[in-house]
């Protein structure tokens, strides 16, 4: 999924594995969450304080009985904070039942008031997880991306130079195919770059002379994985005879900026007759 979530698609996504009811706030559907640089005043997902918001608030029995003991005019200013613009959804933990006065605030700025059985810190971890992953800046590559001995590594190259037939050759040896000519990258921490494949090319890997090849049919499962932080670039140049033996035991280091985060990557020369799987 590469848009922005929605109310909806985060419903959809995790309604039921994190207990999720929908109280409140049915028309907040289509609202968005937004990325960091679009909304620099919030995080993600937190607790609900008066001092910083966030875009999914999370209400447990200590916020509520705070909010429940302030006096009518700081109550009526916190709630206004709770369903600020910033806010997206709020969810009450533990199954606690949010106030009746919420369900009304809620429908009338349009945000998604939910209640869940799980605790506060479930909920803050698995939505902090699955909505930076979903909001986290993204590139897509051209080339194959593999998990070869457990190691994310990108084979790139020019078009016809090998590198589905590299990608071949290492699945018959053990090694998993993530996803093939453009797979997805995003960049979810500072030093962590996480590799996919989109939905519509996964498991398939196309070779020339072969065709579009099902690698799940054809290797089962196990030759196939569905993520994998990128740690290395293989780049394919077809070798110069010239410089054939140049350097044979020297490769320069290098490194290609990915989102901007610095991969290693190593150039190997392609000529024929040479194993590149092993």
């Amino acid at each position: 999924m590469n848009e922005e979530p929605t109310v909806q698609t985060l419903y959809d996504a995790l309604g039921e594995e994190l207990h999720l009811a929908w109280v409140a706030g049915r028309h907040s559907a289509n609202r968005k969450f937004l990325k960091d640089q679009d909304s620099p005043k919030s995080d993600i997902v937190g607790h609900f304080n008066l001092i910083h918001s966030s875009q999914a608030q999370i209400l447990g029995n200590t916020e509520l009985k705070h909010l429940a003991s302030l006096s009518k005019a700081n109550h009526k200013d916190a709630l206004k904070k709770l369903f600020g613009e910033e806010t997206v959804i709020v969810i009450t933990s533990n199954d606690l039942d949010p106030p009746e006065e919420m369900h009304a605030i809620a429908n009338e700025h349009n945000i998604g008031l939910f209640k869940s059985s799980l605790s506060g810190e479930r909920l803050i971890n698995d939505l902090r997880y699955y909505l930076t992953r979903l909001l986290a800046k993204k590139t897509t590559l051209h080339g194959v991306f593999m998990e070869v001995l457990s190691v994310g590594v990108l084979l790139t190259g020019a078009s016809a130079v090998g590198k589905s037939e590299l990608a071949l050759e290492l699945i018959t040896r053990g090694h998993r195919l993530i996803a093939d000519d453009a797979p997805l990258f995003a960049r979810i921490a500072p030093d962590i770059v996480v590799g996919t494949s989109p939905a519509i090319i996964q498991d398939f890997l196309e070779v020339r002379g072969l065709g579009v090849l099902n690698i799940r049919h054809m290797y089962g499962d196990s030759a196939i994985k569905a993520s994998k932080y990128l740690k290395l670039i293989i780049d394919l140049q077809p070798i110069h005879k010239k410089s054939a033996d140049n350097n044979r035991l020297i490769t320069p280091e290098k490194t290609t900026e990915v989102l901007d985060m610095a991969v290693p990557t190593v150039t190997l020369p392609v000529a024929p007759g040479r194993n590149l799987a092993v």
